[in-house]
């Protein structure tokens, strides 16, 4: 008589030929990298460890604090007792079928602890309130220690969130329900087929793991991201200049000149048409040129931050000229293409030259007294480390600055990739914006070493004439032209206090606009989306403290793009007869969004 059927007998067994074809794929990638990684060992050496970023030199310091107060550690060691009492007190009463109010929660946006099964099922919860209570006492017995100098103490705060991110429950297989029932459902599929994914990325990454974020087959630059149509109308080897095809009959009189940061490429803004704001302001009547910042190799090392001034903006000004005739134009800077901006507003100003006549800046700093957690990664050992590392090779490697953004929103951007892709055993999801953000682009070495110490490190560019291009005295206050502020109030790149602290450093009348969410989603806000909204203060003014600016502020719904374009025309709304890229003074080149875009330069991470 045969045994009755269970749930486990019943359930469809996965294709033999499958795993083996699986075993056989993980056994050849697995060999080959073993290989790969001795033959590089053998032609590296053994090297003694280094402490390039002052990891191991911070938590020493730390540590030799903690224990000079030995009481506050005991209390502190107490308190994680009580609350470890208070949870298996809980857990007993859940156990038992009794309801009660749990010793600790996940916070509203913690994306972790989404499954039902973290509340529903009490070996769950007691696993995930048991790390939320260890979390926290790790960060508050860490976060203040007495004596210990403000920049150690970030860099304290800044790896202990790594550290405890890294152990959350819901980066291992048996304590994630999500990840527990589909390797039951699969008899462990999702884990081999994860092994696989994992092996593939470290390949990609030569030999170290670069996370793959989203599918880059399903995106092709100019066929469904970067579409909107024009022309490459002008080119240096530092930058490629692309005006877009008219889409109405009149437009402004003045062009508009976008300059984004080279950190990045230029589409972000043109990622679809639905949420492309360089389509929008074309829409909209604008003569839309945008600068594509070259990918740079080593012929490009000694570049410098006056280049991206003089053969980056600059030329771009005199190709409009020629282009359209006007001698003005409306100028939008993204972040680093901000502060470049600004720092070419400065020089026009001190040269006497009126080339911009209204400036505007999406989430800039040009005051670095306060950068935020990037600071962390910003002192004399790491960049002295960093240039070395710079100067060897030419460049700065895209992928190492990519790696540090992730950091900072690290269970978003490389922990719920390594439980989907490595755990579940899943492809990742083509997504546009993930495709732009892995992205990434080189930057060359002089440049960059200015970069950091100058503004972030001496915070140079905020102090009259601390900064000098091509022996020009820089001063954000002789910029007298109308300037256009949009910060958000998430972002963790440039955070929102510091550009305004910035913003009250130029000369001229400033509107500053705080809006909704984080550095990308709150500039990337079409008006046809309605969400996230944004904060202004009536009275225009801009006090000495932004949270004193915040109090006064009113906030209003919808996207900012509608703001901007009224202030914007508010300046100077003469139209002209609308301008056709293939009709102008300049010869085209090729179609956008140009070649330069398209330098895809796919580099292991750091």
């Amino acid at each position: 008589m045969a045994p009755p059927k269970t749930e486990d007998s019943t359930r469809e067994l996965p294709d033999p030929s499958e795993i083996a074809t699986t075993y056989a794929e993980v056994a050849q990638r697995a060999s080959s990298l073993i290989s790969e990684h001795v033959q590089r060992q053998m032609k590296k050496g053994v090297s003694a460890p280094a402490d390039e970023l002052g990891i191991a030199q911070a938590f020493m310091d730390m540590m030799a604090k903690l224990l000079a107060n030995p009481y506050k550690l005991a209390q502190a060691q107490m308190n994680l007792v009580w609350d470890y009492f208070s949870l298996w007190q809980h857990s007993m009463l859940r156990f038992a079928g009794m309801h009660a109010p749990p010793v600790a929660a996940p916070a509203k946006d913690d994306k972790r602890f989404r499954d039902d099964q973290w509340q529903e099922h009490f070996l769950f919860d007691f696993i995930k309130q048991s790390y939320l209570i260890t979390a926290r006492h790790i960060h508050d017995t860490v976060c203040c220690v007495e004596g210990l100098d403000e920049q150690t103490q970030k860099k304290v705060n800044f790896y202990t969130r790594q550290y405890v991110d890294a152990l959350s429950p819901s980066n291992f297989a048996l304590t994630n329900p999500e990840v527990f029932r589909e390797t039951v459902k699969s008899h462990g599929g999702n884990l081999l087929k994860g092994l696989n994914n994992l092996l593939r990325d470290v390949e990609d990454g030569g030999g170290n793991l670069r996370v793959k974020m989203t599918d880059t087959t399903a995106f092709e630059l100019g066929k469904n991201v970067a579409t909107t149509p024009g022309k490459v109308v002008f080119e240096t080897e530092m930058m490629q200049l692309l005006q877009y095809t008219p889409s109405t009959d009149k437009v402004l009189k003045r062009p508009m000149l976008i300059v984004p940061p080279w950190i990045n490429k230029f589409y972000i803004l043109d990622l679809r048409e639905k949420n492309s704001y360089i389509k929008w302001c074309v829409d909209q009547g604008h003569t839309v040129f945008v600068i594509s910042w070259v990918n740079p190799d080593e012929k490009l090392a000694e570049k410098s931050f006056d280049a991206y001034v003089q053969d980056g903006v600059l030329a771009a000004l005199d190709a409009i000229e020629e282009q359209t005739g006007e001698k003005e134009v409306n100028a939008a800077g993204y972040c680093l293409g901000g502060t470049l901006l600004a720092t070419t507003c400065a020089y026009l100003a001190a040269k006497r030259r009126k080339r911009i006549a209204s400036a505007t800046f999406f989430t800039t700093m040009t005051d670095f007294s306060e950068p935020g957690e990037l600071g962390v990664f910003i002192d004399e050992g790491q960049v002295t480390s960093l240039e070395k590392k710079m100067f060897e090779r030419g460049y700065l490697e895209g992928s190492e600055m990519a790696g540090t953004f992730n950091m900072l929103r690290a269970n978003d951007l490389i922990w719920s990739f390594v439980v989907n892709n490595y755990l579940l055993g899943k492809d990742p999801f083509p997504f546009d914006l993930l495709y732009w953000n892995s992205d990434s682009t080189r930057m060359p070495a002089t440049m960059h070493s200015f970069y950091l110490r100058n503004m972030y490190m001496e915070n140079r560019l905020a102090q009259p004439g601390g900064i000098e291009i091509d022996g020009t005295k820089i001063d954000l206050g002789k910029i007298k032209i109308p300037c256009y502020f949009i910060s958000t109030i998430e972002d963790h790149i440039a955070p929102w206090k510091s550009t305004y602290t910035g913003a009250r450093n130029f000369g001229g009348d400033v509107r500053f606009v705080l809006g909704g969410s984080g550095h990308i989603a709150g500039i990337v806000n079409p008006p046809v989306a309605n969400k996230y909204g944004f904060w202004i203060n009536p009275t225009g003014e801009m006090p000495e403290s932004a949270e004193a600016w915040f109090e006064a502020s009113e906030q209003h719904e919808g996207s900012w793009w509608t703001d901007w374009q009224a202030w914007v025309t508010g300046h100077n709304g003469t139209q002209v007869p609308a301008r056709d890229p293939a009709k102008g003074k300049l010869s085209v080149i090729e179609d956008a969004p140009g070649s330069y875009v398209k330098a895809r330069i796919d580099t292991p991470a750091a």
